[in-house]
């Protein structure tokens, strides 16, 4: 996990913990519109304002923000899927886990277009991440899909597409919230869009996974 510059040198302040968060929010409001590439680190001082060399006092590299920032959008990302419980109900498990992802989709929209933003540029700064603790949750929740199908508590499906499907149904409310919006129109276009979406989704998946008695 990336620490800030100033934690390194000395014990941070209430001051510098607070400094360290409006720089991250600057950041992820530029990194979240702009992408790595397209963000300079005068960009994020200039909307955390303050200076570029007080910003640099708390954060040496514009890539020290971003993993800081990566690192807390996978912590938070991961956390339902974390909570995915072996011995629970498979239907309440699955209505609860795209729910959960639903309401993280309506409440940090900027965090998953920066994780979108990083995935499109091929994941350099995490791929690490990637290949490691994240691979090894999703083989951990998959043998318990697995392991539901095989109790014939759910229908046999491929457990990583499952899980694939279910991040992509539910961060599209996110990653494409304008093009959403436009869709539905001004009528359908409020909060209660997610709780359509939760209902509909709910629908689709779990229907999909009920087993057929001919």
């Amino acid at each position: 996990m990336a620490i800030p510059r100033a934690a390194k040198t000395q014990r941070r302040t209430r001051i510098q913990e607070e400094k360290e968060e409006i720089i991250l929010e600057a950041a992820l409001d530029v990194f979240s519109v702009s992408g790595f590439r397209g963000s300079t680190i005068d960009q994020i001082a200039e909307v955390a304002g303050m200076s570029k060399p007080n910003l640099l006092y708390y954060f040496r590299t514009k890539e020290a923000m971003h993993r800081a920032l990566i690192d807390r959008v996978l912590f938070t990302w991961l956390e339902p899927l974390r909570a995915f419980d072996a011995n629970g109900n498979p239907e309440s498990e699955i209505r609860s886990y795209i729910r959960r992802k639903l309401e993280m989709a309506r409440d940090f929209p900027r965090e998953s277009r920066l994780f979108a933003n990083e995935m499109l540029q091929g994941a350099p700064h995490v791929e690490d991440e990637l290949r490691g603790p994240l691979k090894s949750l999703v083989d951990e929740k998959a043998e318990v899909i697995r392991a539901w199908a095989q109790a014939g508590k759910i229908a046999r499906c491929d457990p990583y597409h499952l899980i694939f499907s279910i991040w992509s149904t539910t961060q599209h409310y996110a990653d494409f919230d304008v093009q959403v919006r436009a869709v539905l129109g001004q009528e359908h276009s409020g909060e209660g869009r997610f709780e359509d979406a939760a209902r509909y989704l709910e629908q689709l998946f779990v229907d999909g996974l009920r087993i057929r008695h001919n």
